[in-house]
């Protein structure tokens, strides 16, 4: 070895032993996630979720992952210029939840792999091409039923054999509206409660601040017999308002099964708090790798059927034997 190459070749295993692991470990660059969320940060049990999930997995906030999360604090309409940030801040993933969020998220961005919650349709609304192969830079877990508007529509009718006329509680702002002014959720239970011969009437709300009094008149003088409130951002921030206004009319209410605590006669469906602590899972794999366009979406199918009876009771509503034999859980 000539002289030249020995020196070289010194200086450089030099140069390597003074890099201590603390230097190595401050030049490794912690992924940052960006969190996109409708409502506010205020004991959001999603946020909770989503980050208990991650510490059980192994990330630690500020040394494996960082968080850049964003609230829309139910003024939806921020929600595209929240969506534009993350993208200028560089994110490496954004984890989206609702329609709303999800909608901003991918129109502002089509190469910051995105992860979805809360989504109930995501084939339905353009989200992805399928639920098997998402094919661009979204995907996530849906806790969509194909069966649910058929069968809260089936349940209403067991609790009311009566029923002919429904009031559908919906959201203005929820993304895959047609030319019809109807989006996909609010065309199936249409669709479902004409095919029971029951009218429906449809009430789109608006966040932060939806007239409820005034829909609720709306409702009176259609003659709504009962309420059923879909699994949609207003409804579910305004649930206990709306049992409340529906049960001092003496209407029978169905709610989404993640809002039993509303304190309407039925809560039934899927839960969308089995899909928040999934997004982890799927924010692991994108960072090491994996693509979105071949994540498949995962779809949560466990169905949860809460019947209130002391609601029932206030308002005069007697719940049949064949109904309270499905309950997954009573309230009394």
């Amino acid at each position: 070895m000539d002289r030249r190459c020995f020196i070289r070749r010194t200086l450089v295993s030099i140069s390597i032993a003074w890099i201590s692991p603390q230097s190595l470990s401050q030049t490794a660059r912690v992924p940052r996630l960006g969190m996109l969320i409708n409502g506010s940060p205020d004991n959001n049990p999603a946020l909770l979720a989503v980050h208990r999930a991650f510490e059980q997995i192994g990330y630690h906030e500020g040394t494996e992952i960082v968080y850049e999360s964003r609230f829309a604090q139910g003024h939806l309409d921020r929600l595209p210029a929240l969506a534009e940030d993350l993208v200028v801040q560089g994110v490496d993933a954004i984890a989206t939840f609702g329609g709303p969020s999800t909608s901003a998220a991918i129109r502002a961005t089509q190469q910051i792999p995105i992860v979805f919650a809360i989504v109930a349709d995501p084939v339905a609304v353009g989200f992805v091409q399928s639920l098997d192969r998402p094919g661009g830079n979204a995907t996530g877990i849906t806790n969509h039923d194909p069966q649910q508007a058929a069968r809260q529509i089936a349940l209403l009718r067991m609790l009311m054999p009566g029923l002919e006329r429904l009031a559908i509680v919906s959201d203005a702002d929820i993304p895959g509206a047609d030319a019809s002014g109807l989006a996909p959720i609010e065309h199936g239970n249409v669709a479902a409660a004409k095919a029971m011969g029951i009218a429906p009437q449809v009430l789109k709300l608006r966040s932060p601040t939806p007239d409820l009094e005034a829909s609720f008149a709306a409702m009176e003088a259609a003659g709504a017999q009962a309420v059923l409130a879909l699994e949609v951002p207003v409804a579910i921030a305004h649930r206990k308002r709306i049992a409340q206004l529906a049960t001092s009319r003496g209407l029978p209410t169905l709610f989404s099964a993640g809002s039993a605590d509303a304190g309407g006669v039925l809560s039934y469906g899927t839960k969308v708090d089995d899909t928040w602590s999934r997004v982890p899972a799927y924010v692991d794999r994108i960072l090491k790798g994996a693509k979105p366009s071949d994540l498949a979406v995962e779809v949560i199918a466990t169905r949860d059927l809460v019947i209130n009876l002391k609601t029932a009771r206030e308002i005069g509503i007697p719940v049949p034997r064949e109904l309270a034999t499905l309950a997954t859980r009573t309230v009394e």
